[in-house]
């Protein structure tokens, strides 16, 4: 799972930091310092929790551990 977020828009409302302050670390202004993070294993809900924490709705999850639907196939 990686999570990137589009720190040009972020506000400093440093949800994100309260929830999970090991995933989403904050400059020394309170803004999100980084613009992508590779979540670590058992940490997928905090991810998750931290992304709708955020107001600006900045934060992305993108969990390629989704399988995507079956396509059907035409003989």
């Amino acid at each position: 799972m990686k999570i990137r977020i589009d720190k040009a828009k972020c506000v400093g409302n440093a949800r994100c930091a309260a929830v999970a302050p090991e995933l989403f670390p904050l400059d020394d202004e309170g803004y999100i310092s980084v613009a992508e993070i590779e979540v670590p294993a058992g940490m997928e809900e905090l991810a998750r929790r931290g992304a709708r924490a955020c107001p600006e709705r900045i934060i992305v999850i993108e969990d390629s551990s989704a399988v995507a639907p079956e396509t059907k196939r035409t003989l």
